[in-house]
């Protein structure tokens, strides 16, 4: 069996993940659950190495052997995509490939609330979409990017690591720029940036100092940003950025942050009944009381805003899982084991 059988399997299974580990049979994440394919065989340091290599190119391979880690995109033609981490481990080779689905969703199909189509349709400012590592992000990120394509005559860039939907030009530019071929890093990306004339520019993750400053500026100028970060709800979001920051230089983020923030979208999947998943949201705009607790260094006070701002389009966690309780999508199980509040 050859790697393109094993991710055409994954694909066909609509598993999220598969992961190939010496000494196990090929395994896949089905509705967030590890299973194993049926009718494969144990794999060896040996089969392993030949699937991975077949995929990369020498220069690949160099980088990956030299650096101990690699991430690509791969692209069965005419089948799908597949974002794909390759790393050691106990000196083998380990490889877990995230499935993509050739087709875009619609921000409708996601269950996106009105309120995120309004943040999207504006000329600036600056959206983050947050959670845990395969929560959605990327795909929530691609159905707003797809939404804005649709409506818009504007130049959209996109800095990806690596890059995962493809996107079709429709009444915008697209420009889609990878990591490692396209650009050499984030920060030198998102410097030249503004030489290319962009309207709205998403950056795939904001992982470091240098880049979460070169966003929050970009959504100063004038840009409408889209970026992703891995908290999980949307008062650590703002902890987060802001702590990145050396003392100094917090007070200043605060002021920017409350100026250039758009809104906040806080997402986890939870399994959902009859089979798949769902997307549980927390939504956080940035109202004149939410700007005023982010430059005074109140967050905390946060929860208790969103909890009652239902009137601009805000909700918690909490509110969310209960009312996909009600509505029948989970079951009380699931959502006993995610909400937060004591009174459950």
């Amino acid at each position: 069996m050859t790697i393109n059988d094993l991710f055409k399997i994954a694909s066909q299974s609509v598993a999220s993940d598969l992961h190939l580990i010496v000494g196990k049979p090929p395994i896949l994440r089905l509705d967030g659950e590890l299973k194993t394919i049926p009718n494969t065989e144990v794999l060896t340091k040996a089969s392993i190495e030949k699937m991975v290599f077949s995929i990369i190119t020498e220069k690949q391979r160099d980088k990956f052997i030299n650096e101990r880690e690699l991430d690509i995109s791969y692209e069965i033609a005419g089948f799908s995509r597949y974002r794909v981490n390759l790393h050691w481990e106990k000196d083998n080779i380990g490889l877990v490939a995230r499935v993509i689905s050739q087709t875009i969703p619609a921000m409708e199909d996601l269950g996106l609330p009105p309120i995120v189509h309004r943040l999207i349709e504006r000329e600036q400012g600056l959206i983050l979409v947050t959670g845990p590592t395969g929560c959605g992000k990327s795909t929530t990120l691609a159905a707003m990017i797809k939404k804005i394509n649709s409506i818009r005559f504007a130049n959209i860039i996109t800095l990806e690591d690596p890059i995962e939907y493809i996107f079709q030009p429709d009444k915008s530019i697209i420009k889609q720029r990878q990591l490692g071929t396209d650009m050499l890093t984030f920060q030198d990306a998102l410097k030249h940036v503004l030489r290319q004339d962009p309207n709205v520019i998403m950056v795939g993750e904001m992982r470091d100092l240098e880049t979460i400053a070169a966003t929050i500026t970009l959504a100063e100028t004038g840009h409408l940003v889209l970026a992703t970060l891995h908290t999980h709800n949307t008062a650590q979001t703002i902890d987060r950025i802001i702590d990145v920051f050396p003392p100094h230089q917090q007070a200043q983020v605060r002021l920017q942050l409350s100026m250039s923030l758009s809104g906040v979208i806080s997402q986890k999947l939870l399994p959902k009944i009859g089979g798949g998943r769902v997307a549980a949201r927390e939504i956080l705009i940035n109202t004149p009381a939410i700007a005023n607790i982010v430059r005074e260094n109140k967050v905390p006070q946060i929860k208790t805003v969103i909890q009652t701002s239902a009137d601009v389009g805000m909700f918690s966690m909490d509110q969310n899982i209960r009312e996909l309780l009600q509505n029948n999508l989970i079951d009380e199980p699931t959502a006993m084991a995610h909400l937060t509040t004591t009174q459950k």
